[in-house]
């Protein structure tokens, strides 16, 4: 026993020696330093608050504008908007029903949601206007020529912080002045809240340029003053269908009265 007790003595004498040091080198060393924090998160948010408050001035903005609008294969066309002091709005779009051969104009009052067929080559009847609907409904995917989108209620989903929307700050397009922000859809659903492209606008709110997939609306010259409210470009009809905004289909020959005839 004795024998046993030395050679514990022996084998322990260092450990006991050496454990203070070993305690106080574990007190002394500093934890590692965390990562730097990502700045990318605050970027991101910022630029959502900024577009938001944008957005929001756009939407106080009244005013009379025109606008090109430039689509890939298609002649450049001067888009017409008009946002009324009364809330009311109205944007006119050459080539914008029936495959780009007939003119309309898109408008919402408070008596409703209308489309109006303009006097152009596919339509030769005067103007007149057909009610789609309530102020808020939506525009049926067939008669829609979405640009008037750019201008009056995605507005509403640029503002909303709730909507599924990834905000970043964006060079603005060739032609387009303002402060402009890459906007793109974080929802997995197969209809986005909006087009997804680069918006722009002036520190007064005024929309300066959009450039989505489907073509890039600038603004052509200074604003004018808003009227007090918009007018219809025709008298509401209730015996017409709005316009498509696909072409007419090709009438075939062989259905023509005279086809088959000597």
């Amino acid at each position: 026993m004795p024998v046993l007790n030395r050679s514990a003595g022996r084998v322990l004498g260092p450990l006991v020696l050496a454990l203070p040091a070993l305690l106080v080198a574990c007190t002394t060393e500093q934890p590692p330093a965390p990562p730097p924090a990502d700045p990318a998160p605050v970027e991101v948010d910022a630029a959502r608050d900024e577009l938001a408050a944008l957005t929001a001035a756009a939407q106080d903005r009244h005013l009379v504008a025109q606008y090109v609008y430039s689509q890939a294969g298609q002649p450049d066309r001067t888009i017409v908007f008009t946002s009324a002091n009364d809330g009311s709005w109205r944007v006119d779009v050459p080539g914008g029903a029936l495959g780009g051969t007939a003119d309309v104009s898109m408008a919402g009052t408070a008596d409703g949601l209308f489309q109006c067929a303009l006097p152009s080559a596919g339509h030769s009847e005067s103007a007149s206007c057909v009610r789609l609907g309530d102020r808020d409904d939506v525009v049926p995917r067939r008669s829609d020529p979405r640009v008037q989108h750019l201008l009056t209620d995605w507005l509403d989903v640029l503002t909303d912080r709730r909507s599924p929307l990834a905000v970043a700050p964006a060079d603005a397009p060739e032609g387009v002045t303002g402060t402009c922000y890459s906007v793109d859809s974080t929802s997995a659903s197969l209809n986005a809240p909006l087009d997804v492209g680069i918006y722009c606008y002036d520190r007064d709110g005024t929309p300066t340029g959009v450039r989505t997939a489907a073509g890039t609306l600038r603004l052509a010259a200074p604003p004018g003053p808003a009227p007090a409210t918009v007018q219809l470009a025709g008298p509401v009809v209730v015996d017409r269908e709005p316009l498509d905004t696909a072409a007419p289909p090709t009438p075939d020959p062989s259905e023509s009265p005279g086809a088959g005839t000597p």
